[in-house]
C-alpha cells in the first residue's frame, strides 16, 4: 500500500482535508475549461460572462488559474482582443469534445426523467421576448412547476449551441443543420398611424404616396442600416426605404412614436395589435401588408427528446395557433 496513503486513512481528519482539497482543485480546473472555451468560442471575457451569467473578472480569474495550472498560455492578449495561442486552440478543441459528452450526458439523464424540470435556457429577440414570450411564461410555470426558466433577450446572433441554450426563437430562415426547426407564426408586418394623423394629413392610398407623409422608421442596432419596407404588389414585393422625419433603433419606439401621432411607420403585427384593439392605431396600406420571414423555434438535435424542451416547444405552439391572436386582430382592424 502506498505510505502517504496509509498515513492519511490512520489520521482521518487529516485524509478527510486532503480529499477536500484534491476535488475542490477537480472543480477549479473544471470551472476553468468551461470559462476558457466559453471565452475562445466568443471572443471576449464580458460576452463569456454573460453566457455563464457570472461576472467578467470570475471568468478571467478562471481562466488565468487554468493557465497557471497547465503552465501555458492560452490567449495572447491585446487591450483590444483576445487571440487564441497554438496551445489555446488545442485546448479549446479538445475541450468543446469534453463538454459536447457532458452535455449528451445530461440530456440522457433528462430524457430518463420523464416530467419536465429544472433549468430552460430560452433566448429570442427582444420584441419577440417582450410581447409574445415574457407574457406567457407564468402560465407555463403553471403547468410545469418544477421547471425554472433563464429567457435571454438579445437582438445579436449567438450560437446557442455553444451556448448552452435549450431552445431559441428567431425570426427568419433555419440556416444551422444542427438544429431542428419548427415554424411558429408568420412575421406580418405592416404600415400604422394614429386616427389623428390620418384626419390631420390623409390616409395614403400607395406605397409612392409615403412620400408626401412623415414616416418613422426603425434602424437596426446590430447594422445601423434602415429598415426596408415591404409591400406585396400582386406576385412583386416593392421595398422603400421612405424619408424618414424621425428614425429610432427599438420597434416599440416606433409605435409609441406612432401613438404620439408622429406619423406613418412600419411594425409587426404582434406589436400592433394591442394598439389596434384600444383605437391607438389603424392600419395603412392594409392590402399591402407582407409576411416578413416566419417566427421560428429551434433547438439543438441533442436535445431532441428532452423533456423540457419537448414541453416548451409545445407550448410555443399552443401560443401561436393559425392564424395567431394577433393576426385576428389586425384582419378585423
Amino acid at each position: 500500500m502506498n505510505l502517504g496513503l496509509q498515513a492519511d486513512l490512520d489520521n482521518p481528519a487529516e485524509f478527510r482535508f486532503t480529499r477536500s482539497m484534491t476535488e475542490r482543485m477537480g472543480i477549479d480546473r473544471l470551472t476553468g475549461i468551461i470559462a476558457f472555451a466559453r471565452v475562445a468560442s466568443l471572443g471576449s471575457y464580458a460576452s463569456a460572462a454573460r453566457s455563464l451569467s457570472i461576472s467578467p473578472s470570475a471568468v478571467s480569474k478562471s481562466v488565468q488559474r487554468l493557465e497557471e495550472h497547465l503552465g501555458i498560455t492560452l490567449f495572447t492578449r491585446t487591450t483590444r482582443s483576445l487571440t487564441l495561442t497554438p496551445e489555446g486552440r488545442d485546448l479549446h478543441e479538445r475541450a468543446l469534445r469534453l463538454l459536447r459528452e457532458a452535455e449528451e450526458m445530461q440530456q440522457a439523464a433528462a430524457v430518463a426523467r420523464a416530467e419536465p424540470a429544472g433549468l430552460v435556457k430560452v433566448t429570442a429577440p427582444v420584441p419577440v421576448g417582450v410581447h409574445l414570450i415574457a407574457p406567457a411564461l407564468p402560465e407555463f410555470r403553471r403547468r410545469f412547476p418544477k421547471v425554472t426558466l433563464d429567457l435571454r433577450l438579445s437582438d445579436q446572433y449567438v450560437d446557442i449551441v455553444e451556448e448552452g441554450i435549450d431552445v431559441a426563437i428567431r425570426v427568419g430562415e433555419p440556416g444551422d443543420s444542427r438544429l431542428i426547426a419548427r415554424k411558429l407564426a408568420p412575421n406580418r408586418i405592416c404600415c400604422f398611424a394614429s386616427p389623428q394623423y390620418l384626419d390631420r394629413r390623409g390616409t395614403p392610398l400607395r406605397p409612392e404616396d409615403l412620400a408626401q407623409h412623415d414616416c418613422v422608421n426603425f434602424r437596426y442596432q446590430s447594422s445601423g442600416q434602415s429598415l426596408r419596407w415591404p409591400f406585396r404588389i400582386g406576385e412583386r414585393v416593392l421595398e422603400i426605404v421612405p424619408p424618414a422625419t424621425i428614425v429610432v433603433d427599438s420597434s416599440d419606439a416606433v409605435a409609441a412614436v406612432l401613438v404620439a401621432g408622429g406619423g406613418i411607420g412600419m411594425s409587426p403585427t404582434y406589436i400592433a395589435a394591442p394598439f389596434l384593439e384600444r383605437g391607438e392605431l389603424v392600419p395603412v396600406l392594409k392590402e399591402f401588408a407582407f409576411d416578413r420571414f416566419d417566427i421560428i423555434a429551434f433547438w439543438p438535435e441533442s436535445r431532441r427528446g428532452n423533456p423540457n424542451v419537448k414541453a416548451f416547444v409545445s407550448f410555443l405552439i399552443e401560443l401561436c395557433p393559425s392564424p395567431s391572436p394577433w393576426d385576428k386582430v389586425f384582419a378585423d382592424a
